[in-house]
């Protein structure tokens, strides 16, 4: 009996020390991950979309056509494809530094914005990534979908595009959806802006809303105190009573607001007659070429299928591992956005089919 428990006490303490050796190793690998993770955020995963054009269209060909029509378009390729080899051994033999003989680039870029325009942490990495390879003779792409949100936040995201224009790489920005407020601060940065016939642009204005209950506390026989030093330090306030001077110098301040967006519209659109635009109204896409707030009628994948033959496209994006954590927060974030933004449209009377 004494040999079994000295053998058990032996195994108790064995087994003691191995889970401790295993709880130091595994806060010694933590704080190394957690290290790392401060260094690397996140990074940067690129796709050419030329290849995924062609997959797309060898797929339909094998359904679509007979024996005769696929040998036939295979002897073509053949053909395209020693052609383009030999155009590459070209710009190999030019002389170092001379750019004409390469392939365009086109880089393109996703920015879905929400309120906070969260999506610009994303689009200044993505950029910072294509301004250290991007040549003249290269073209930026921003995908760009947003009913806009607040003012300074998406202030930032139109000055990370103005990167690439001071840059001068010619920039396009192509609306699907909608580009209005916010959204378009940003669009209006770009060389060109290509829309869908029924994309949404425009509303240039600038709106601020908030309750007050002030009158309810007074009836329940609660007052609130603020306290502030700077005559103008809080003009409004939702809990205490708003007076004409604090009301009259808030409406001052978004004047001065919307003065500074028709400015920033008037600067990189000249051609556009800002006091007829400037109302907060939205147009569709075809209205809006009218009054010159788009350039050309076209979506994002008839633009970019377009240049798949001159051209080298490639879509990069910044991708950044989040815990369970973010990500549910993430969601429930994305779903108050999306039911402010439902209630902003419904505001502003926006059409529906």
């Amino acid at each position: 009996m004494e040999f079994i428990t000295d053998i058990g006490l032996f195994l108790a303490k064995a087994v003691i020390i191995v889970v401790a050796i295993g709880l130091v190793i595994g806060l010694i690998a933590a704080a190394g991950a957690k290290g790392k993770k401060k260094l690397e955020k996140g990074h940067i995963e690129a796709t050419k979309l030329n290849d995924r054009f062609k997959h797309m269209t060898d797929a339909l060909k094998n359904v679509a056509l007979d024996d005769a029509e696929r040998k036939a378009e295979a002897k073509a390729d053949k053909k395209r494809e020693k052609a383009e080899q030999a155009e590459k051994k070209k710009a190999l033999k030019a002389k170092s530094g001379d750019t004409k003989a390469d392939k365009k680039r086109v880089y393109v870029l996703d920015f879905d914005g929400d309120i906070k325009a969260s999506a610009t942490d994303n689009l200044r990495e993505e950029i910072s990534a294509v301004l250290s390879l991007a040549r003249s003779t290269d073209e930026v792409v921003v995908k760009l979908e947003s009913g806009g949100g607040l003012v300074h936040s998406y202030g930032l995201a139109s000055s990370q595009l103005a990167r690439v224009r001071d840059r001068h790489i010619p920039l396009t920005v192509c609306v699907d959806k909608v580009a209005a407020s916010g959204g378009y601060m940003m669009a209006c940065v770009a060389d060109r802006i290509l829309a869908a016939p029924f994309a949404v642009l425009g509303s240039i204005g600038v709106i601020a809303q908030l309750p007050n209950f002030h009158r309810l506390l007074k009836k329940s026989n609660i007052d609130f105190e603020m306290f502030t030093a700077g005559e103008y330090k809080r003009t409004v306030t939702m809990f205490g009573e708003n007076t004409k001077k604090g009301r009259d110098k808030f409406v001052e301040d978004l004047e001065d607001t919307h003065l500074l967006f028709k400015e920033f519209v008037s600067e990189h659109r000249p051609q556009v007659d800002i006091g007829k635009v400037a109302t907060g109204e939205i147009w569709f896409g075809r209205r809006a070429q009218e009054v010159k707030l788009v350039d050309d009628l076209k979506t994002s994948d008839e633009y970019l299928l377009s240049q798949s033959d001159k051209a080298d496209i490639f879509e990069v994006k910044y991708v950044q591992k989040k815990s369970l954590q973010e990500k549910f927060g993430m969601a429930a974030e994305g779903a108050v956005d999306r039911l402010l933004l439902r209630w902003w449209q419904r505001s502003n009377n926006q059409r529906w089919f």
